[in-house]
């Protein structure tokens, strides 16, 4: 299967269970792998045979400002179920990166697969 990926990919969120974090947006690494539908585009050349990578981030980055997520897998859930059924891929990899979230901690995150390869 053909894959497209976004990596390091930031936005500001509000994420977590803590009060501060309801009330503080934390910057959050977003890391992708997006199965590409076919393999036509290698072939035709055209964008409408393959997942536009910048309608993707679009997408994101508006759901992601009207929603609020505690945990990051509830969040990856989310994004790995907007990449499935809105853009039609088969398969997803979703890394999602807390970026110096504690005290002595650089990145803390979570990564969810769902769908198939094919």
């Amino acid at each position: 299967m053909d894959t497209i990926f976004i990596n390091d990919f930031r936005l500001k969120l509000l994420i977590g269970i803590y009060d501060w974090e309801r009330q503080v947006p934390q910057t959050v690494q977003f890391d992708l792998e997006i199965g590409i539908p076919g393999n036509r585009a290698a072939q035709s050349d055209a964008i409408a045979d393959t997942i536009d990578y910048a309608k993707v981030v679009a997408r994101l980055e508006h759901s992601l400002h009207e929603n609020h997520f505690s945990l990051l897998e509830k969040l990856a859930e989310h994004v790995a179920q907007l990449i499935l059924g809105e853009f039609k891929s088969p398969w997803v990899r979703v890394s999602i990166t807390k970026l110096a979230p504690l005290k002595n901690v650089k990145r803390l995150g979570v990564t969810i697969e769902r769908g198939e390869k094919q």
